[in-house]
């Protein structure tokens, strides 16, 4: 799912959101209808590489049946489905408000394992032959019905803002200069690369001339990398066609590919998916294996199939944890910019804390009934991490190329996450025993996993550390810009 984001991404900006779904809506009949026969057919029905093979299906349908509805909602306006189909339609259609627009698609994505696995339990009896088919069919006809829907809405032609008219307003606004643009807190580490090299941000010149709330709009749709891509003239030498340029060609940037690799903001925000993804996707891929080493070690007389269903129990609470944290972080992100003039990178601040302290909870709890703590607050985190990254994405190297960007963020899953279950997994394993039927049970209780959360703890003090740094570099950076201005005017 995450290592076909590059090139599903790079077919949703090329060709929209409809190609992709459909796509994704072939990959993921194809993929789940045969794992459904092979295990109808029982052991020995289809060879390993194939389920491999059909699996990896599934995980391409997903991703691009997912994907392009979150860029329809950034390039308009005015108005108000696939991973990356539905990061591509919200977040063209919405630029104004993107935390918004992707938090709905991308909460609904983060619920699907709890829908999934409901019907699985209350419908089909936990028949996993019956659930195969279903997925094979109901994941398919959902995302091609979603086609004729999926569609950037045309914008309105960008047009600099008179250069005189600018300065009027300011000249009648002057207390204006030291008020932070609602979108000013949300250039994080990128402004601060344009400042140290002596270049221009864009973002100064909404600040200096246009200090209303339009202005604040327009700025929150232009990319933060041509804030800092254009050589900076004095600011005693600044004309009205310098001004009315960069000011355009701000609303039009399109950084993307091997360009992007050149930009200290494209490590920062990779390094800080890396750090938090891998935490999340540790437990959410062993959830399972912990509830059972738990309960185990606990109750001697708990069944497998008790076992099963508090397992089930908690990949929905996980499920319903990261629907609530997507939701959340991507109204809440808007909410800082609009109102608060804070920055998006406070929500991957919360989730870092977040994070952390579910590690620390992770290494004590033994109680397998107090283990909802960690799947819910994991849930959470995971959700703030996902929520707000697009936006972070798009507002970092614009909207037009946002699928693929996003396709190149979704590779740190890929790594870290690999990373975090390999090292759960060796510890389990150095604790198990293998039955006389052949499995492998731990019988050590918290003691199977507990070094695992005691590593994974520090990945995410690593994490809080990275996003206040950007955090107090981004502000460093508009205090500079501010007293530049305050200097020019005196």
């Amino acid at each position: 799912m995450y290592a076909t984001g590059i090139p599903m991404g790079l077919l949703t900006d090329a060709r929209g959101p409809q190609l992709i779904t459909l796509i994704g809506s072939i990959a993921l009949g194809l993929g789940y209808f045969p794992i459904y026969l092979a295990y109808k057919n029982g052991e020995g029905s289809m060879p390993i590489v194939f389920l491999c093979f059909f699996t990896f299906l599934t995980g391409m349908g997903g991703c691009s049946a997912f994907g392009g509805a979150i860029k329809t909602g950034m390039e308009h306006p005015d108005q108000g489905l696939g991973w990356i189909d539905l990061i591509y339609l919200a977040a063209s259609n919405f630029p104004d408000h993107r935390g918004t627009a992707t938090a709905f698609p991308l909460a609904a994505f983060g619920l699907s394992a709890l829908f999934w696995s409901n019907i699985s339990t209350l419908i089909f009896k936990d028949d996993t032959g019956r659930f195969l088919l279903l997925l094979a069919l109901g994941t398919s006809v959902l995302s091609f019905c979603s086609i004729p829907f999926l569609r950037i809405l045309a914008s309105e032609p960008y047009s600099s803002i008179p250069h005189s008219a600018a300065e009027s307003g300011r000249l009648h606004n002057p207390t204006d200069l030291h008020s932070v643009p609602e979108e000013a807190e949300d250039t994080g580490l990128h402004g601060s690369t344009a400042f140290e090299h002596g270049q221009h941000p864009a973002h100064g010149r909404s600040h200096s001339s246009a200090s209303n709330r339009q202005s604040y709009g327009d700025d929150e749709r232009s990319s933060l990398v041509s804030r800092i891509d254009r050589p900076r003239p004095s600011f005693d030498t600044l004309d009205d066609d310098f001004l009315a340029e960069v000011d355009h060609e701000s609303h039009h940037l399109d950084i993307r590919g091997l360009a992007m690799l050149r930009k200290a903001e494209f490590w920062q925000l990779f390094l800080t998916m890396a750090l938090l993804s891998g935490i999340g996707l540790m437990t959410i891929n062993n959830i399972g294996n912990s509830v059972k080493a738990l309960w185990l070690y606990y109750d001697d007389s708990a069944t497998d199939v008790f076992i099963q269903h508090r397992q089930v129990m908690h990949v929905s609470i996980l499920s319903f944890g990261n629907f609530l944290g997507r939701l959340s972080s991507g109204i809440g992100s808007d909410l800082l910019v609009k109102k608060l003039g804070m920055s998006r990178f406070w929500c991957l601040f919360f989730s870092a804390v977040v994070f952390t302290l579910t590690q620390l909870a992770g290494t004590t709890i033994s109680n397998p009934n107090s283990l909802v703590i960690v799947s819910g607050l994991t849930g959470i985190a995971y959700g703030f991490l996902f929520g707000v990254f697009p936006s972070l994405t798009a507002h970092t190297f614009g909207i037009k190329g946002l699928s693929q960007n996003w396709g190149v963020m979704t590779l740190a899953p890929v790594f870290s996450g690999n990373v975090f279950n390999l090292l759960y997994g060796n510890i389990y394993d150095g604790h198990s025993v293998v039955g006389k039927d052949g499995d492998r049970e731990c019988p050590d209780g918290l003691g199977c996993y507990r070094s695992a959360y005691f590593l994974t703890f520090i990945s995410g003090l690593l994490g809080i550390g990275v996003c206040l740094w950007s955090i107090l570099r981004e502000r460093n950076v508009h205090n500079a810009i501010n007293r530049k201005l305050d200097h020019r005017l005196a």
